[in-house]
């Protein structure tokens, strides 16, 4: 089989390489302290401002990555060689030795205390094959390689969002990003973890929705493709599904391990997303850089404070009490 040629937009796109961030003066931001402080503007200043800084760890984000890593080995295989050395990947090996390190990591993140138990690991893990199987399954009505090519996964995104503020640097890694050859075109994936799937409140939340907005605006300005050119969708695998036979169908869609969701992403759209992400700046920084020494309000809800580390610490928030 000759050996497919790489359209020239996906080595111009390879061959950039972000600068170093410059810690010493410079600022990093990312899509999950911005929506950390969308959440709770004071979380967010304990962690980033006063230096608090409390690893938050799950099994649902244990799984994440894991998974993660996953499917985006069998996308780089499946484009990049072929959809049978894909095939021929020990999916499930590679996805429970992913958990297992994943695990490792998070238990020393956590100061080596367990965060799950043998019996929710295996839970998941099974959780995971099950998804891995679907995925190979269907992956035909999802993904295809009639005119696509895969850029890369985890591709870098790293830019001065505001000039005004130039030591300020949002920085990123895309999922999966594929070229349509055809059509000229860019599809940036972002793959997300539910235990059962996006509901309408899920993909009518605009917070959810910015982070595929500003790696589109983002991935055009970085890499000088016009954003009418990007294409952007969420990719949701769901860890359960509701039990159905065919005599008793009645949404045999929740019976799907896959969900995608497009979110809009005209102008209207696009410029919510920016002017969110600037507000976060200007509201947060001063020009140099350095983050603003105010008084940033707390967020109290039972949704806020669930999860929170600082929940039940009084002498830095303790809001979590209340709920």
């Amino acid at each position: 089989m000759a050996k497919k040629k790489i359209p020239s937009i996906i080595r111009e796109i390879k061959n950039t390489t972000p600068p170093e961030v410059d810690y010493s003066y410079q600022k990093q931001i990312s899509f999950s302290q911005f929506s950390m402080y969308t959440q709770c503007p004071h979380k967010w200043s304990l962690q980033y401002r006063d230096g608090h800084r409390k690893t938050e760890v799950s099994i649902h984000m244990t799984f994440g990555t894991a998974i993660h890593e996953s499917l985006q080995l069998y996308l780089t295989t499946m484009y990049n060689k072929s959809i049978a050395e894909a095939d021929r990947i020990d999916l499930v090996g590679h996805f429970e030795e992913g958990l297992r390190t994943q695990y490792r990591k998070d238990y020393e993140k956590n100061k080596k205390v367990h965060f799950s138990s043998p019996e929710e690991i295996r839970e998941f893990f099974n959780d995971g094959v099950e998804i891995i199987n679907y995925f190979k399954k269907k992956k035909g009505q999802h993904f295809s390689k009639r005119g696509w090519h895969i850029i890369d996964c985890e591709l870098p995104i790293q830019l001065t969002p505001n000039n005004a503020f130039k030591n300020v640097i949002y920085r990123g890694f895309l999922d999966v990003v594929l070229y349509h050859e055809p059509t000229n075109t860019i599809k940036i994936i972002d793959i997300k973890t539910s235990t059962r799937g996006w509901k309408e409140q899920d993909k009518k939340n605009e917070d959810k929705q910015f982070q595929l907005l500003l790696y589109k605006q983002f991935f055009a300005e970085q890499y000088h493709v016009s954003v009418d050119k990007i294409d952007i969708e969420f990719f949701i695998v769901k860890r359960k599904v509701l039990e159905w036979d065919d005599e008793n169908i009645k949404s045999p869609h929740q019976a799907y391990r896959v969900q995608t969701f497009k979110p809009p992403s005209g102008r209207i759209k696009l410029n919510r997303a920016n002017k969110a992400i600037q507000d976060f700046i200007q509201e947060c920084f001063v020009s140099s850089g350095e983050i603003k020494e105010i008084n940033y309000p707390k967020s109290p809800s039972k949704w806020n404070c669930g999860f929170c580390p600082f929940k039940e610490d009084l002498n830095l928030c303790g809001e979590g009490l209340k709920f």
